[in-house]
Formats: structure tokens, C-alpha cells, sequence
């Protein structure tokens, strides 16, 4: 007798917790706005504003869980879970650095959620990098414009002006 009951003690709670951990993923639909783009060219060091818009199209809320994108230069200021009602829009702003690129650039930013059928959708664009015609600036030059304090903590800029250190 005591070793039935024992056996339900430990048999219900498992029970339970196999049913009460299924949980089921709906997929719903969405539409990217543009999802190919072509933009204007623009200077080596620009930054360029990248608006997507989404719209759930579908009826269940659409959740974007990651944004990856096919190089380090584009950015979001978006974390964490996005949850998007059905019927509505949202809204992110990508940041492309043209820093390290010349010519033309091709990328791709793709969306991971409960994104029918895949679990994913993605967008794409291209721009022409144009480098400055006067001069032909490096990597380095660009971002010591773009930040001046780097030029003080590297030690290109010192107290005589000369750009380096005697030890």
C-alpha cells in the first residue's frame, strides 16, 4: 500500500511536468517594406540610416527574437525580443559604417522569430562606397576623424607635437 502511493508521489509530478512543458510555437506571417534596396553612393567614413518596417500580416503576435546581419559594420539599437501585434508595424533603424569598405557593397540583415515558414526572413541592399578623390585616406585616418580622442590616447598627438614617445 505504501509503495503505491509512493510510486503516484513520484509518477504525478512527472506527469505534470510532461504535460505542462509542451508548448506549441504559432508562426504568423510578415511583410518586410522593400526588402531590396539600392541606395545613392556615399563617401568612404559615412554613416548610412537604414529604415525597416515590418507589418505582421498574420494573425498570431509576430516575435523577432534576433537580427543578424552579414557584417559587423551594420548595427541596431534594438535588444532583446521584438513583439510586433498582428495587423501592426514596427519600425528599427540599421546603421551601415562605410569605414572599412570601397566599391560597391552588398549585404544582408537577416530576422529569426516565429517568421512563417522558416523561422526567418531577410532583407538586402547595396551601395556604392565612393572614396574621397583628393586623397585616399586608410582605415586608421578615418576613425582618428571620426574620433578625436583616439589620436590623444595612441599617442599620435603629444605635449611637442612631434606624433611619438621617447622612452
Amino acid at each position: 500500500m505504501i509503495r503505491t502511493v509512493i510510486k503516484y508521489i513520484v509518477a504525478l509530478p512527472l506527469v505534470v511536468s510532461l504535460f505542462s512543458c509542451e508548448r506549441k510555437v504559432e508562426y504568423t506571417t510578415m511583410e518586410i517594406t522593400d526588402p531590396a534596396r539600392h541606395y545613392y553612393p556615399i563617401l568612404q567614413g559615412q554613416e548610412l540610416s537604414i529604415m525597416v518596417t515590418f507589418t505582421n500580416t498574420g494573425e498570431v503576435p509576430l516575435t523577432i527574437k534576433d537580427i543578424q546581419a552579414s557584417c559587423g559594420c551594420i548595427t541596431t539599437t534594438d535588444s532583446g525580443d521584438i513583439l510586433i501585434p498582428p495587423g501592426k508595424d514596427y519600425a528599427i533603424v540599421l546603421s551601415y559604417d562605410s569605414t572599412k569598405n570601397v566599391g560597391k557593397v552588398e549585404h544582408k540583415v537577416r530576422f529569426f522569430g516565429n517568421i512563417a515558414p522558416t523561422g526567418m526572413a531577410e532583407m538586402k541592399f547595396d551601395v556604392h562606397v565612393v572614396p574621397d578623390a583628393s586623397y585616399h585616406h586608410d582605415y586608421e585616418e578615418l576613425y582618428a576623424e571620426r574620433n578625436p580622442l583616439k589620436t590623444i590616447v595612441d599617442g599620435l598627438i603629444t605635449e611637442n607635437g612631434m606624433g611619438y614617445f621617447v622612452d
